[in-house]
């Protein structure tokens, strides 16, 4: 990264150009995050059996840990886009640190709640500059940065399940501590990028990246519409996966008899699915335009979600990598496609849909956890299905073609 700033310094031309570098740091640090905080719902079979907890209570862990992911982050959002903070993404992770520590360490269901809401804070502090930092960096090629970004963080969310059934499932809850290393980390590397940081915004680098990628013709009514489109999509897509990443690993063990262990397996190869999946959008959304991906991933998957419950264990599992590889590819569509109608908004834009991201999916959590109480786990997976149907209402959205970007 040093032979980056050299070169940024020597050569002015190069910072219109794709810094892969930046991106892969970006990614790799998002990576470390959300497999950080991937560990909370692999924690569950422990804490439900260590401390009674009924699914509500998982699902209130949940709800609170996406909310404090959720709120702040379109406010952590805005103020970046007025005073940018280089170092603040290194501060995030610190928060992280500290919630994850105070998890490894917690006896009562209180205490739990607190230390996932300071993990969640991180979060809050970490997304929104980060997508900043992405598409700083994306020499035009938007949806691949987000994508390369994004398919970080899905890449953690796949490995924390199988590092907590390698490392939290047979030594317990304290062994969380030892993903500290991957947050210390973190913030080491976070620090460099704030140094690249710094020095594209004395260059400006973001005003002129902002001007090649501004959407012209659409009035303030069209764009109003457009964000509550995606807005439907984000709930369509993270409620369903909220089913999924929180109570797969019980559906499996439920209807197939399956260890905890074997249960988290079928839960990787659903995440690993979705990390892939991100990636693969944003190639497509640079290509063929990001309207065609978000109502091919949220459609396209419809099928496979409807026939999801009622289908034997190998071909469940098989569904649901499918569902994963599909439905993951609209994000990061969604995310530049909504920074395309706001250019000048990157950070509040990118707060706000993420943090709708975690709190529709923390809302869905609690709400699947309180269902399943009240009726059983096959049920939830079998209201869950319909979800990506909501899809079809993309069709509404102004086609907005990404050779503007690449011009």
């Amino acid at each position: 990264m040093g032979s980056i700033l050299k070169r940024l310094k020597r050569h002015p031309e190069i910072k219109e150009e794709t810094a892969y570098a930046i991106l892969f740091a970006v990614g790799f640090c998002h990576l470390l995050n959300d497999m950080i905080q991937s560990v909370i719902p692999a924690m569950y079979p422990i804490l439900k059996d260590n401390l009674g907890l009924t699914f509500a209570q998982i699902g209130i862990i949940t709800l609170v840990f996406q909310m404090t992911s959720s709120i702040f982050q379109p406010f952590v959002g805005l103020y970046a886009d007025r005073h940018p903070q280089p170092y603040s993404l290194s501060a995030g992770m610190c928060f992280t640190l500290t919630g994850l520590l105070a998890l490894a360490f917690s006896s009562n269901f209180l205490m739990i709640l607190l230390s996932v809401a300071v993990i969640g804070c991180g979060s809050s502090v970490f997304h929104p500059e980060a997508s900043r930092v992405a598409q700083m960096a994306s020499g035009g090629r938007k949806s691949l940065a987000q994508s390369i970004f994004q398919v970080g963080g899905n890449g953690g969310s796949a490995a924390g399940p199988l590092l907590a059934a390698m490392i939290i499932l047979p030594f317990g809850q304290h062994a969380v501590g030892w993903f500290a290393v991957a947050a210390m980390l973190a913030s080491f590397i976070l620090l460099r990028v704030g140094n690249w940081y710094s020095l594209m915004l004395a260059a400006n680098v973001q005003s002129r990246s902002s001007e090649r990628t501004a959407v012209s013709g659409l009035s303030k009514g069209r764009i109003r519409t457009a964000l509550a489109i995606l807005v439907i999509m984000i709930f369509s897509k993270y409620f369903y996966n909220a089913c999924m990443t929180n109570y797969f690993t019980f559906f499996l063990m439920d209807k197939f008899g399956l260890t905890v262990q074997q249960a988290q397996l079928g839960l990787f190869a659903y995440l690993a699915a979705f990390a892939a999946g991100t990636l693969l959008g944003g190639v497509f959304g640079d290509r063929y335009g990001r309207k065609y991906v978000i109502i091919f991933s949220i459609l396209g998957a419809a099928p496979f979600t409807l026939v999801l419950p009622y289908l034997n264990l190998f071909w469940a599992i098989a569904a649901s990598i499918l569902v994963g590889l599909i439905i993951s590819s609209a994000f990061s569509a969604i995310v530049v496609y909504a920074t395309d109608l706001m250019p000048d908004r990157v950070g509040m834009i990118a707060g706000i849909f993420f943090g709708l991201m975690f709190g529709l999916g923390g809302i869905g959590s609690a709400f699947f956890g309180w269902l399943a109480d009240r009726t059983s786990i096959e049920s939830i997976f079998r209201i869950s299905s319909w979800l990506p149907l909501l899809g079809i209402i993309a069709v509404f959205l102004p086609d907005l073609r990404p050779n503007r970007q690449l011009q």
